[in-house]
Order: structure tokens, then C-alpha cells, then sequence
């Protein structure tokens, strides 16, 4: 059955009629299904039959009513609010603004002009304000051949300071700032109550300047640990540096800064980072304790006063041939522990005492002495300006024993 053309079209209006009408009717219903949602979500949020509280936000209550409902929201679906203050960032607020910058300058020779250059940087503690000047402790080898040092303040400024006094054998310094410029001292800890693996924090300038006041965490990775030191490099180790060591990143330009524990108080002079490409860095320091009495003697006296024996040019038997020993020292074969005196210093203890070149220490104190640095080591931490001691040595094959009346004087 054909349609003629005017009844078609009263087909399609028909059927553009009820299409019309539907989308109408789903709009209305929709709109409905909203305001009935809106309207009953308070009443189920009241009867707990949702599993969450949500209340809106309004002018009255504002957001935080929407924090404080968050107390009752299971854990797993709470935001995480993180407290970034804490022991580390307390005990870096304590003493950060203390560890400053060393500039070491040295007079350079330009087309005949004389200038100041700056040759290195480090890092220093202010560990003291009095009298309107502050003191400020680093490393012996931050300032070594300096002609002129400048300290870098936390907030970038530069001040002159004085060289009061440097010891090669603790690498440690001690320079003086007006104090006008010092608003915050360090203070120091008692190394000796140090527990392996306690945590600490190294601040200093690594690399330089540019980073300045950086912070590193780790941990004590090893106590009294002895490292040896060639101070006139000639190949020999001289010193033995009592040091801790730390896992805490320690680079060029943090010598001279601090090690922190966690109450914020200074354990330890970072010094020096020793490096090889089969493991990761080893940072050591000094224990304040070792560096304390150091730090008075460079302050007050410009020197460490240490005691001093009066003997030079030593030779550890061991570096010394069989034929010497026994040619030379006239000593028997059994004998190859000892050091040999090669110079008696006029008019010192050792002079006084009696003791002649070619002589052969073998004790202190009843204590073997079987080389240089064990002789050193005896001399400057176990003894005193004043002291005696007793020394045991060989003259031409026999066995004699002096006391020494230590006198005051730097070897």
C-alpha cells in the first residue's frame, strides 16, 4: 500500500511529535531525580546509611568542618598533613647559622701588580662571643699560606678575620671576627658519650660557597679510628689523627664545619674525606673532645703548648738497615724495636737528661716505643709541660734508663 505525499508528512510530524515529548519528560525527570538526591543525602548521612560524612561547605561552617569530619573517616581514605619539624630540622636550627665560610687569600704577583686572590674555601664553626669579638675554630689546612682570610656569614656578608693560632699535627685554627656581626653560637657536645650508629648531621660549604649552610644526615660508622698523616710529605706518616667516622656526605669545602648529634651541639670538626672508587666516601672528624684543649691553647696562646723531649731527625729501626743496627748502633740482632736519636737540641731536657745522638729509645714510662709516632703520640697526649718521664734506651749495646723534666717549648 502506497502513501501519497501529504499523508506522509502528517506521519513524520506525528512522530516528531512523541520524540519531542520524551526528551521533555526525561529533562523533567532528571531534574526531579537531582532534587530528590540533594534532599535525602543529609537525612541517610544522618542515619549512617552512607558509609562516609561529607557536610557542604557553607559560609557558616567554612572548610575546616570538613577537616574536622575527617576524624571519623577510616585512615586508609584520610589526607596525609606531614609535621616537617622535627629533631633533625630542630637541631639544624639550632646551630646552621654558627657554621660559616673560609675564604683563604693569597697575595698573587700580576705584571708586577700585588693582589690578594682567593686560593681556597672551607668551613668554620663560631663557637664563642666575648668582649665584642666572636672566635671561629676550622682546619689547620683551610688557611694554611693564607696572606689574608675572610669569613662568609649565613646571610653572604664577608668579614676580615685575624689568624690567632694553627696546629698542623690537629689540623685545627682558630680565627677571631668582630663580634657585632656573630648572632648565634655554637655549642659544643661531649664526644666521649658518642654511640656507633647514633645519628648526627654534618653542615658545611661544599664545593664552595655557592653551597654554603648544606646539610647532610648519617650516622657514627666508626669510633676512635686512627689515620695516618704525612705532614712534610715525604712519603712517611708522622701523626696518627684520632678521628671518627661518618657516613654523613663530607666533600671538598665542608673541612673546617660541624658535625651535629641530634640535640644540635657540636661533636666533631669535619676535617677530611677520604675517597677511592671501590667505596663510597668516608667522612671523618675530629672528636670535640680531642679538639677542646686545642682550641683554648690556639685562643690564649696563639700555640699548643705542648711538652717537648729536645730530639731531632728520628729514625724508626725498622727504616734503618741490619748493618746499621748493628755496625753503627752496636746493637744486638734480638733488638729491632726502637727509634734512634739523630740530633740532641742544645740545652733541652733531652740535652739535660743526658741523652747523646746515636742513642736508641726503646720505652717511655715502661711503655714500648717502636716508632716515631708512637714516641709522639706519648710525648703529646699523655703528657704534660712540667712532667717526668722516664726513658729507656740503648747506648752502644747497653740498656740505660733517664728521667726527663719536660720543659715548654714546640718541637
Amino acid at each position: 500500500m502506497g502513501y501519497y505525499d501529504q499523508d506522509y508528512e502528517h506521519l513524520r510530524e506525528k512522530k516528531k511529535s512523541n520524540k519531542s515529548g520524551w526528551v521533555i519528560s526525561a529533562f523533567v525527570g532528571a531534574v526531579l531525580g537531582a532534587l530528590l538526591i540533594m534532599v535525602s543525602i543529609p537525612a541517610l548521612m544522618k542515619w549512617n546509611i552512607l558509609p562516609y560524612d561529607m557536610p557542604a561547605a557553607t559560609e557558616e561552617n567554612g572548610l575546616d568542618n570538613v577537616n574536622d569530619s575527617q576524624d571519623n573517616v577510616p585512615t586508609n581514605e584520610k589526607n596525609i598533613v606531614v609535621n616537617v619539624s622535627s629533631e633533625i630540622t630542630k637541631a639544624v636550627d639550632k646551630v646552621s647559622e654558627a657554621v660559616v665560610g673560609i675564604v683563604n687569600l693569597q697575595e698573587s704577583n700580576f705584571w708586577t701588580t700585588e693582589s690578594s686572590q682567593e686560593a681556597g674555601t672551607g668551613s668554620g664553626v663560631v663557637y664563642k662571643k666575648a668582649d665584642g669579638k666572636a672566635y671561629v675554630v676550622t682546619n689547620h689546612h683551610v688557611i694554611e699560606g693564607a696572606s689574608d682570610i675572610e669569613v662568609s656569614l649565613s646571610d653572604g656578608s664577608r668579614v676580615k678575620a685575624k689568624l690567632l693560632g694553627s696546629d698542623v699535627w690537629t689540623d685545627l685554627a682558630v680565627l677571631e671576627i668582630d663580634g657585632s656581626h656573630v648572632n648565634k653560637v655554637a655549642q659544643f657536645g661531649n664526644s666521649d658519650q658518642i654511640k656507633l650508629g647514633e645519628p648526627v648531621i654534618a653542615i658545611g660549604n661544599p664545593l664552595g660557597l655557592q653551597f654554603s649552610g648544606s646539610v647532610t644526615q648519617g650516622i657514627i660508622s666508626g669510633l676512635n679510628r686512627s689515620i695516618p698523616i704525612d705532614i712534610n710529605q715525604d712519603g712517611v706518616p708522622d701523626w696518627h689523627a684520632d678521628v671518627m667516622q661518618t657516613d654523613a656526605a663530607i666533600n671538598p669545602g665542608n673541612s673546617g664545619g660541624a658535625l651535629v648529634n641530634i640535640n644540635g651541639e657540636v661533636i666533631g670538626i669535619n676535617s677530611m674525606k677520604i675517597a677511592q672508587s671501590a667505596v663510597e666516601g668516608i667522612g671523618l672528624s675530629i672528636p670535640i673532645t680531642i679538639a677542646k684543649p686545642i682550641i683554648e691553647d690556639l685562643e690564649a696562646y696563639h700555640e699548643v703548648r705542648r711538652p717537648v723531649l729536645g730530639v731531632g731527625n728520628l729514625k724508626a729501626l725498622s727504616e734503618i738497615s741490619s748493618y746499621h743496627r748493628q755496625e753503627t748502633l752496636h746493637l744486638t740482632e734480638d733488638i729491632t724495636d726502637g727509634v734512634a736519636i739523630l740530633e740532641v737540641i742544645p740545652n733541652t731536657p733531652a740535652a739535660q737528661a743526658g741523652l747523646k745522638e746515636l742513642d736508641v729509645i726503646v720505652e717511655f714510662d715502661g711503655e714500648k716505643i717502636d716508632s716515631v709516632i708512637k714516641l709522639r703520640q706519648h710525648l703529646y697526649n699523655k703528657k704534660s709541660i712540667g712532667d717526668t718521664m722516664e726513658v729507656t734506651f740503648y747506648r752502644n749495646g747497653e740498656k740505660q734508663t733517664v728521667t726527663v723534666r719536660l720543659a715548654e717549648e714546640s718541637l
